[in-house]
Formats: C-alpha cells, sequence, structure tokens
C-alpha cells in the first residue's frame, strides 16, 4: 500500500506527498498538463521543444544543472502526448536545492534568442537522430496520421517536420509557456525520506509566492469513429520488410484498458507470446514481432508491429497475423495464459514502485487521470479480468474496420 497526503497551495498548485523510510533520498516531480496534444498545427513538436527549454536557465538561475550537481543531484524531463514531466532528485538534507531549482523555472524563464537558438538545434538533431538517420524511425510519422484525421494525435511528440521546429518564434514560446506552464496546471509529487512538516514548509517558501495564471481551454478535436480498413504502404532503406498493424483502442480511463493492456502482452510480449511462437518459432516468418499499447488519455493505439524474414511476402504475413487474432477472437485464451500476464504485470508493478523516483512520477499521473490512491488499485483491476473478458475485448477492438496497416518496404535495390 502507497500512503499518500495531499494539499493544495493557494495559488492551486496540487501537492502530494509519500514519505519513503527506506531511502535517504528525495525526489521532487513535477507534471505539468501540457503534451503534444495542446500544440498548435502549424506549430507541432512545440511541447517537446519546451520541455528542453526548461533547462535553458530561469529568471534567477542562469544554469540549472550546475547547483543541483553540487547538491549531489540529478535530474531529467519527459514529454508525451498528454503531459511533460520533470523530475529532480537529491540527498535529502539538499532537497531544498531542488524546491528552489524547480519553482524558480515555473516562475519565470529566461527567455532569450539564444536559449531558443540553443534547444532549438539540439532538438532538430534528435530529430534528426530518431526519425531520419535511425532504420525505420520515420514509422509514427507515418502512422499517426494513417490512424488520426482530426484529433491532435496525429502528429508525434517531437513533431511532423523540422521546419515547423526551425520556425518557431521567441513571441511563441513566451505565449506558450505562460498559457501551460503555471501552478494551477501542475501537480507536484514529493516522495522519499523529507518529513511532511518540512514539505509543506518548502512548498510555501519557494512555490506558494508564485501566482496562478490563466489557463488557457483545451478545445481538442474530437476523432470521429474509424469505418473502413485504411492501408498505406512506403519504400525505405532498411534491412528487412515490416508491418505495422494497429487499432483504435479505449482511453487510459475506459474500463476496457486493463484488458487491452493485457491482450497486448498474450499476442505479442515476450518470447512466450502468442505472435512469437507461432510466427517467429514454429512458421518462420518473422525475424521479430511485438505488440503494444500506446497508453493515451483519450483514445490510444493498439499496435502489432512485426519484422519480416527475407524472402517473405508482406502479404502472406499480414494474412497470418490476422489469423491469429481472429484464432484467439474465436477460441479466446486459457487461464494459464491471463495468470502469467497479471503475475508479470503485478512484479513490474510492484518492482517499479519500490522506487521512490518512480513513485513520485506514477503519483503524479494517477492523479492527473483521477486519484493518486487509485494506483494501489492497479493490481486488482488486472486481476479481475477473466478469459471471456479479454476475449470480448479482442472482438470489441480489434475489427477490420477499426484497423490500419502500414507496410514498410526494403528498397527495390535491396536484396
Amino acid at each position: 500500500m502507497i500512503n499518500v497526503e495531499r494539499f493544495t497551495l493557494s495559488n492551486g498548485l496540487r501537492v502530494l506527498y509519500h514519505f519513503d523510510a527506506n531511502t535517504r533520498m528525495t525526489a521532487l516531480n513535477v507534471l505539468y498538463d501540457v503534451g503534444s496534444k495542446d500544440d498548435s498545427p502549424h506549430r507541432t513538436g512545440f511541447a517537446h521543444l519546451f520541455e528542453h527549454l526548461m533547462f535553458g536557465g530561469s529568471n534567477n538561475i542562469p544554469d540549472f544543472d550546475n547547483p543541483l550537481q553540487l547538491a549531489g543531484g540529478e535530474n531529467n524531463a519527459w514529454t508525451s502526448n498528454d503531459v511533460t514531466n520533470y523530475y529532480t532528485i537529491a540527498p535529502t538534507h539538499n532537497i531544498e536545492t531542488a524546491f528552489w531549482l524547480e519553482s524558480d523555472r515555473m516562475l519565470g524563464l529566461d527567455f532569450s534568442q539564444h536559449n531558443l537558438d540553443v534547444q532549438r538545434h539540439v532538438v532538430i538533431e534528435e530529430f534528426k537522430q530518431r526519425n531520419l538517420n535511425q532504420p525505420y524511425g520515420d514509422v509514427y510519422q507515418l502512422l499517426r496520421p494513417l490512424v488520426y484525421t482530426h484529433h491532435p494525435y496525429r502528429w508525434p511528440v517531437i513533431g511532423r517536420s523540422i521546419e515547423e521546429i526551425e520556425n518557431a518564434t521567441l513571441d511563441e514560446v513566451k505565449a506558450f509557456y505562460y498559457a501551460h506552464y503555471a501552478p494551477n496546471n501542475a501537480i507536484l509529487c514529493v516522495s522519499g525520506s523529507l518529513p511532511l512538516d518540512d514539505t509543506k514548509r518548502l512548498c510555501e517558501k519557494w512555490f506558494a509566492p508564485i501566482e496562478s495564471r490563466h489557463i488557457v481551454a483545451r478545445n481538442l478535436t474530437p476523432e470521429p469513429p474509424q469505418e473502413q480498413l485504411r492501408r498505406l504502404s512506403v519504400e525505405r532503406n532498411v534491412p528487412l520488410d515490416a508491418i505495422v498493424i494497429t487499432y483504435r483502442m479505449c482511453k487510459r480511463t475506459d474500463k476496457a484498458y486493463h484488458a487491452c493492456d493485457l491482450l497486448s502482452d498474450i499476442l505479442g510480449t515476450g518470447t512466450s507470446s502468442r505472435l512469437h511462437k507461432e510466427l517467429v518459432l514454429n512458421k518462420r516468418l518473422f525475424n521479430s514481432i511485438d505488440a503494444s499499447i500506446s497508453g493515451e488519455i483519450e483514445d490510444g493505439l493498439f499496435l502489432i508491429n512485426g519484422k519480416l524474414n527475407k524472402g517473405v511476402s508482406i502479404e502472406s504475413g499480414e494474412a497470418a497475423i490476422l489469423e491469429e487474432i481472429a484464432r484467439l477472437q474465436q477460441d479466446g485464451i486459457t487461464d494459464y495464459e491471463l495468470n502469467k500476464v497479471v503475475n508479470r504485470f503485478e512484479s513490474e508493478h510492484l518492482i517499479t514502485n519500490l522506487n521512490y523516483a518512480e513513485k513520485a512520477t506514477n503519483l503524479a499521473y494517477h492523479e492527473l487521470i483521477g486519484r493518486a490512491e487509485d494506483i494501489n488499485q492497479e493490481v486488482d483491476k488486472y486481476r479481475a479480468l477473466t478469459p471471456d473478458t479479454i476475449r470480448q475485448v479482442a472482438r470489441n477492438t480489434l475489427q477490420e474496420k477499426n484497423c490500419s496497416i502500414l507496410h514498410y518496404h526494403t528498397l527495390s535495390a535491396i536484396s
């Protein structure tokens, strides 16, 4: 059981607190309710760019990393479609340094053309490395607009193109910051050996003086139901042909989410999964294959991603995958299969939440989508699922009309 205390500052900042007696460290996790779905359709990649800008210096602190390193701490951040998350870790006796740093960049950044140019260059190089120069790196650039035609999930977190990042202006950066980065649009979770009284005192000292801001109302264009199979075929300089079969799935907060998660594990997580055993080991059609879910807060993606052995046609590989899906929909799964993936989830869930820093991140996220305490019911939600529930979710979600298929061909010149 993960115990949580909570309080809200006068400026609207929600604070979660968890005491962990097994460490002499403390983590501050600041989750901002802003992600790539809040990008302008003409400035995609902005939330991700901003994650980098937050390390470029604040009004009072030109170098974020140096004082934290001197205090024996470390930090990092990540951006998703839905949120931007920052975490800072330090020995508990030096944790006030983290409060000082995180609060000051929430108060105001050092908006300068130099900082924008530096961080924009970093993001562009990351875009080139991950999306342009890596085999299969542009899969999500191709897949998301195939699946989503209206909703802002239609572009990847890093953005749609380098040009949109290059053209970002300083005025746009400032506007984005003041529209989303505010205490009343954030959740702070403190986890570690810092006592609760000290946590309240430091929150009041460093975060309470920051004024709340007007948060731009989120008005996302809903994605209409998909009514027919969609296909896209591309040719790239890659070693093996690949297939990505994608189905629209439910929201993170829907009851069917946990069943979709386990369904992806049963189909394609690990060497004992159905797709690996049948299509990699038995039929030797695929070099590798896996299944996963994207897990977005709104309607997400159920993905099956396979790389074919040389000499195997994409058409036969696709047919084999769909045959395995149809078999599961028809015959269902066994109690053994279900217990195996539930046990694995429970093990991973417990191990992850032994770490004070991981707990800080996970508690903040659960607070955003419901209540932090819901983390204690996650295992029970998976344990409550039955083989029949999994089969029914497979029938409802893995339908042809709800499917988008990407064929990723090697160049014709490649043997």
